[in-house]
């Protein structure tokens, strides 16, 4: 630039001349992107794209992996970028990096913040990244020099490498004290992406808050809040190997970071990032929607009431709502929505329990948290009202169960023994059913001086583990108390016991808004069953069937999983049931259920039934209609139900099939499912006497016994419609018999993508199937997984004439192969790429072996111009490998019939490999295996093969003397 680049500064915010965060973050974005040539991107969303290992983006180069471990597509817009810098969103809550608990405690820790960053792929490296740093902080941001400190990778032995003095001398060039400029060890200034892949040393930027003149360089990386690091800037030069060693990577990177919360602590001279105006304005929101005293900044025991805490608590989790929601994450019960709903709940009760604010605070937030980062990342801007119905909806819930839970966990202490730990049972149902995090129980006990029996809770933990697994022990705990024996269920017909009326489970309608709402269902306990025998009574603490005279859950049957949930009395809010499984029995639905309490015949309950369990459920059951229908559509009339099975999780589907279905079908089908999920289909469904529904033509029903009348489920078609006589309706939709439950409108389903296809027997395939967000992300991971592909396939492509080369494509194509396999993708896509890597896998091993016999060819020429036509020949040669060396033997035996050849090789690890062949002329009595054994031992190793041919390997300080051996042992034998 012409015109100096200059700090564009004005104290708009942030009094005293101090500069706003948005002018700080657009400075960074402006400096590299103005004075250097960067190319500015936006944020990757905080969803990680295509990277299953990840719950959440958390660093700002998680979106660049692809280029770091050289998977990029070479035609791909990423593979272009040389100079990038942008400001990232991330989140630090849950997995390897999770710094949930510790938000709050002091003033620094967050789970969402901003990482700014810089990077060069391939381009400038240590000298250019240090002089941009150095300059945008001391010239641009005008920081002190004398408050800031860098350090310098020192060097580790045991990888062989020395200290960065290359770093080192180019913070010295640019005028940094020596004092000022520190070495650290491996554990502080070396960053590496994974056990393998990318690193390299880093040099880190530290900030002195206290200064005055004084040497802090003793402070830095001591965890001192006065010295704080500010910038990291990792120099990827290494790639490490799966056996644990480093080699230099063909192209050097820089990767930098520097937290944006920190850095605005530094520029507006506080010592608290919630100190700055990134957290002052949502600090203030929550006091005006509190009414309580001031945010005062204090921590540990200067926070009386924690009151301080709990503001941090709230403002850091209401910008990770807000965040993640916009991005697409909503809380949830597993992976990254389960660690949302944890965030949402942990600044629920903290805001409520502690700030004693009014239900609807977090919501109201969320214009403020808005107003701070809508410029930076516009999207948020789009999603207000969405965000603030779903922290809304979630809230409530939570609320509702958070008072139950207080109460439950009061009820149960005053009933305690002193001394003491809190009842396993009543954590776990507190936990499993109302949804509490562990962390919380632990506080509430914390706070009333208990603790919970953590062993018995494990065991709990582990039996339900085993239970949704499936295991045995589960399975007859199950039977045991849900499996009705055929004396019970004839005393309860003789007594007139009812059957279940369970008609409710059906009872559900779809809000104006796409929600479900399900009504609530009152019960009467007409019978307890425990270990196979009827009982009017059941004590705390067992396991025991109920049979009730009427139920909103849903009974495993027709293939769809049963639901979960709880019951409390009525009049009992505070006593809950946990119901783990539900059986039908001779028209008697028995709940499982752990009797916290003790339990009798005549006792009113109200039942509760896990509705987001229930909804995936619907939606995976709807999908299993629509996939029948879309592989009759596909493959013909005659494709038959084998049978199917629905979770929560997945949809299973078994049908005859004369062979594999091909990608093309597979797609098909898919495509089939997402046409009628696109026009969002009315789900008709009705109850209709079986001698009807049979005149039905084209109606799928599996081969089972149906009650009369039958339920009859249709996509699209009112069930009318299809019972017209001589109608064809059903030949063009799904229409089954079918008693599972099942959405209203097939657009909530969102997508469906078919992750497996194999055949069980001959005749007969099985499907396995994700819908919704998990079959959005098996196309993520599927699309990913293809451009590595490509990849791979171009650079095969290449034809490299170096082995070491060639087996290290052959490697990663291996590699893929397993990935491939093992992945949750499309399985039209993973039979695609299993046929390009299979070729790939063929390319790569023919031409190794070309190269080996080119390269031993060469090798063998050599030896036989050194040894033309001696009957002994022993050297030593260089070769990448035992195959190698064995192919040269080979050679040159084939050249030389006569001869009888021995090579040794030593190795850069130290080992030596050892190949030999004896001429046929010399057997029996000269053998190749006793030959390559007598040399091998005398380098402390072993060997085995044949009289003819053998090899082995040993240790390189002994060669000399395996050399002597070699031709001694020949000559004994001639």
């Amino acid at each position: 630039l012409v015109v100096p680049w200059r700090w564009r500064c004005s104290p708009r915010r942030g009094g005293g001349g101090c500069p706003p965060a948005g002018q700080v973050r657009a400075a960074f974005l402006r400096f590299f992107q103005e004075r250097h040539g960067h190319r500015r991107l936006p944020s990757a969303p905080v969803r990680p794209r295509g990277d299953p290992r990840l719950l959440f983006v958390n660093a700002g180069m998680n979106q660049f992996k692809p280029i770091f471990l050289g998977t990029v597509h070479p035609r791909s817009e990423l593979a272009q970028h040389r100079r990038v810098v942008n400001s990232q969103k991330c989140v630090r809550a849950g997995g390897k990096h999770n710094d949930l608990e510790d938000v709050g405690r002091d003033t620094y820790h967050h789970t969402f913040f901003e990482m700014l960053g810089n990077w060069s792929f391939g381009d400038y490296f240590k000298e250019e990244a240090c002089s941009m740093a150095w300059e945008l902080l001391t010239e641009v941001y005008e920081i002190p020099r004398d408050r800031l400190y860098v350090t310098y990778f020192g060097g580790d032995s045991s990888l062989g490498l020395g200290a960065d003095e290359e770093c080192r001398d180019v913070w010295l060039r640019l005028g940094v004290p020596a004092s000022h400029v520190l070495p650290f060890p491996l554990k502080d200034n070396f960053w590496e992406m994974g056990e393998t892949g990318p690193c390299g040393p880093c040099t880190e930027i530290h900030y002195d808050h206290v200064g005055g003149g004084r040497n802090a360089a003793a402070l830095v990386n001591q965890g001192s809040p006065d010295v704080v690091e500010i910038w990291n800037l990792v120099f990827m030069q290494y790639s490490r190997e799966v056996e644990g060693n480093l080699l230099p990577l063909p192209q050097h990177h820089v990767d930098t970071g520097m937290g944006l919360e920190r850095l605005v602590t530094v520029l507006q001279n506080t010592r608290s990032n919630y100190d700055t105006d990134l957290f002052t304005p949502i600090l203030d929101a929550i006091h005006k929607g509190c009414g309580g005293p001031r945010y005062q900044g204090l921590v540990g025991d200067a926070d009386v009431g924690r009151v301080n805490m709990a503001y941090r608590v709230v403002a850091d989790h209401v910008r990770t709502l807000c965040v993640c929601i916009t991005d697409g994450i909503y809380p949830g019960l597993s992976g990254a929505e389960l660690v949302l709903r944890r965030i949402l709940r942990r600044a629920v009760r903290f805001s409520s329990e502690v700030l004693h604010a009014p239900p609807g605070l977090l919501a109201s937030l969320v214009p403020t948290v808005v107003e701070v980062l809508g410029e930076a990342y516009p999207e948020l801007t789009k999603n207000v009202d969405q965000i603030m119905d779903i922290i809304n909806e979630n809230e409530a819930a939570f609320l509702s169960s958070l008072e139950r839970g207080r109460r439950i966990i009061e009820r149960t202490v005053q009933q305690m023994e002193p001394s003491t730990n809190f009842p396993a049972e009543v954590a776990w149902s507190l936990y499993g059913n109302l949804g509490f995090p562990l962390d919380l129980i632990d506080l509430m006990l914390e706070e009333k001086g208990i603790s919970l029996d953590s062993a018995a809770f494990n065991e709990l933990a582990l039996e339900d583990a085993k239970r949704k697994a499936g295991g045995p022990q589960a399975g007859q705990l199950d039977d045991r108390n849900t499996h009705l024996d055929v004396h019970s269920l004839a005393h309860l017909r003789s007594n007139n016991v009812p059957a279940t009326d369970d008609s409710p489970k059906y009872a559900y309608t779809l809000g104006q808004h796409g929600q479900y709402k399900f009504s609530p269902c009152q019960a009467t306990v007409l019978m307890l069953y425990r270990d196979q025998a009827l009982q009017k009574e059941v004590g705390a603490g067992q396991s025991c069937g109920v049979i009730l005279d009427r139920t909103n859950f849903y009974a495993e049957q027709g293939g769809q999983a049963c639901d979960q949930g709880y019951m409390i009395r009525l009049g009992q809010q505070d006593v809950l049931f946990p119901v783990e499984s539900v059986r039908l029995c001779g028209g008697y639905v028995i709940h499982e259920v752990t009797a916290v309490e003790t339990l009798r015949v005549g006792d009113r309950v109200q039942l509760f039934v896990d509705e987001a369990q229930r909804l995936a459920c619907m939606t995976n059951h709807t999908a299993t209609h629509l996939l029948n229908f879309a592989l009759r559509h596909v493959l013909g009339d005659n494709t038959e139900q084998r049978g199917s099975h629905v979770t929560a999780e997945r949809l299973r589907f078994d049908f005859d099939t004369k062979g594999p279905v091909t990608v093309e079908q597979l797609q098909q089908v898919e495509q089939v499912v997402q046409d009628v999920i696109k026009r969002n289909e009315v789900v008709h469904m009705a109850e209709v006497p079986l001698m009807l529904a049979r005149r039905v033509q084209g109606l799928r029903a599996v081969d089972e016994g149906y009650p009369d009348p039958v339920r009859i489920v249709s996509l699209g078609v009112p069930v009318e419609t299809v019972l017209t006589r001589d109608s064809e309706a059903a030949m063009q939709t799904s229409v089954e018999l079918c008693c599972g439950t099942h959405l209203l409108q097939t657009g909530a389903m969102e997508d469906l993508a078919i992750i497996s296809e194999r055949q069980l027997v001959k005749g007969i395939s099985r499907v396995i199937a994700v819908t919704g967000g998990q079959a959005k992300q098996a196309r993520e991971v599927g699309q990913c997984l293809a451009m590595e592909v490509d990849s791979v396939s171009l650079r095969m492509k290449q034809r490299s004439t170096s082995i070491p080369e060639m087996q290290n494509l052959s490697k990663e194509v291996g590699q893929l192969t397993k990935v491939v396999a093992s992945t949750a993708i499309p399985q039209w896509q993973r039979k695609e790429l299993q046929a390009i890597l299979k070729a790939l896998q063929r390319t790569a091993n023919t031409a190794i072996k070309k190269l080996e016999i080119q390269q031993a060819e060469e090798k063998a020429q050599n030896l036989l111009a050194k040894h033309c036509n001696q009957s002994v020949i022993i050297d030593t040669v260089p070769a990448d490998s035992l195959s190698i060396l064995m192919k040269v033997v080979n050679q040159l035996c084939d050249k030389s019939p006569g001869s009888s050849v021995l090579l040794l090789s030593p190795q850069v690890s130290g080992e030596v490999l050892c190949a030999c062949q004896v001429s046929k002329n010399c057997l029996p009595v000269f053998s190749a295996a006793d030959w390559a054994m007598a040399v091998c031992a005398q380098m402390e190793g072993k060997a085995g093969g044949s009289p003819v041919v053998a090899k082995g390997s040993g240790n390189a300080k002994g060669m000399q003397g395996a050399l002597n051996t070699a031709l001694e042992f020949a000559q004994s034998k001639l």
